[in-house]
């Protein structure tokens, strides 16, 4: 008796929920284990979060870095006479503009007699400096004859070297200036004629051989014409084929094969295109090479994927409700889905549509199979005129030896991602300016 007691008096195990002893040893170690993996999980998630943000920072940085001196340009004053001996009033556009700035330029130094010098001392001016007096004498026909002073862009070595990119204390054989150069342009500095601006050429000029007076004016131009000519044709085109196979398409073999290739085609690369671009619209159809309309057009056939998918997602997130309460009221499929659909719809596809077109404005391959990676000097007035886009155009400067355009590579990148940033930004805007929740 005394054992069954015993026995009757010991406690009971103590079990939680379902019966489950969350005491247990075995148990607890196993907790330990699972809780120590998730918050390894975390950690690892965090530090990918971290590095991508950091590699990201990093590339910024060094973008801003390299670029910041492009966004400044050295210009030296000058009083220049626009003799009318030189610059025929009746012909403007064929005067001798270099002959009136290499005299504007030797008279700051009029002690300097030898010629080999005084060729030294034009070539602190940019070469391009004549045609933008051109420009502006033909801008004002009055000035010729009158003495006028005028800021004007400095060759790239010495705007290197006002910038501080050439390093004085190089032995003289090494640098691209002589000492003697050098002190010339730096007895400029001291009488106040020489200072730095910020570079409207960057964002006016075309393209140039010359750094100092080069610009992004052709190829921002030239990716505009190529968007507006892929958002013509693929937006209704990429939303007609959406509403069609989303809608009214039956469901069989054949819409399956096309759904399927149309996955398929969003995923090809972008060098695909662009070879079938200069297969097709070049060399079948003879559409003129490095016109921003037959990059639009290969741009199209690349976004068309991305609207049709993004199209389809957003006609899926509209309630079925809707369609059945505008049937039940007796409209017609087509009514439902273009009166009531399609404007429910309309915030999820122009965020699709604008997102697919600022992956376009980044696409450099395709371009460059069509020629829009020619040296173009002229800003293009339509889209059949050659022009650049703002890919192709880093591609270029990339590719130049003169130093000066190593800043404008990276000046022209931030140009890039400032475009890229603000359309996503337009996107994010739109979609939560319009966006319903059901």
């Amino acid at each position: 008796m005394n054992e069954i007691r015993e026995d009757a008096a010991a406690p009971a195990p103590r079990a939680g929920r379902g019966g489950v002893d969350w005491h247990d040893p075995v148990l607890k170690a196993r907790l330990a284990i699972r809780k120590r993996r998730e918050r390894r999980l975390r950690l690892f998630g965090l530090l990918a979060v971290v590095f991508a943000f950091a590699m990201l920072g990093i590339l910024v940085a060094s973008l801003v870095r390299t670029g910041a001196p492009a966004f400044t340009q050295t210009h030296v004053t000058l009083r220049v006479h626009l003799d009318p001996k030189r610059i025929p009033p009746d012909n403007i556009n064929r005067g001798n503009y270099r002959a009136v700035i290499k005299q504007a330029v030797l008279a700051l130094f009029p002690e300097v007699k030898n010629r080999r010098k005084q060729r030294e001392i034009v070539k602190i001016v940019s070469k391009g400096a004549p045609w933008i007096l051109r420009d502006m004498v033909a801008a004002n026909p009055d000035l010729v004859g009158r003495t006028i002073t005028v800021d004007l862009p400095v060759s790239d070595p010495f705007d290197q070297l006002y910038k501080g990119l050439i390093d004085r204390s190089t032995p003289e054989a090494h640098r691209r200036l002589k000492d003697e150069a050098i002190s010339r342009f730096d007895s400029l500095v001291a009488r106040g004629l020489v200072r730095a601006k910020f570079n409207t050429y960057l964002f006016t000029n075309p393209d140039s051989r010359f750094p100092e007076i080069a610009g992004l004016g052709g190829a921002i131009m030239g990716s505009f014409y190529a968007l507006l000519t892929c958002f013509v044709l693929s937006f209704p085109i990429g939303i007609a084929a959406a509403i069609w196979l989303e809608e009214f398409a039956p469901r069989n073999r054949l819409t399956d094969f096309v759904e399927i290739n149309i996955n398929n085609l969003a995923a090809v690369p972008s060098v695909v295109f662009g070879l079938l671009g200069l297969a097709v619209f070049l060399g079948w159809f003879d559409l003129p090479r490095s016109a921003p309309f037959v990059g639009g057009m290969v741009l199209a056939l690349m976004t068309l994927p991305t609207i049709i998918i993004a199209t389809r997602t957003a006609l899926k997130a509209v309630p079925p409700s809707i369609r059945e309460a505008a049937l039940g009221l007796g409209a017609s499929r087509q009514q439902v889905v273009f009166d009531h659909v399609l404007p429910l719809a309309m915030p999820g596809i122009l965020t699709g549509t604008i997102i697919g077109l600022a992956q376009a404005l980044g696409e450099t391959a395709p371009l460059l199979l069509i020629g829009m990676n020619a040296f173009i000097t002229a800003i293009p007035d339509s889209p059949f005129a050659a022009a650049t886009a703002l890919p192709t155009q880093i591609y270029i400067w990339a590719d130049s030896p003169e130093r000066g355009f190593v800043s404008r590579t990276s000046a022209a990148i931030l140009v890039l991602l400032g475009f890229l940033v603000l359309m996503n930004a337009v996107a994010i805007w739109l979609r939560q300016r319009t966006e319903r929740r059901w």
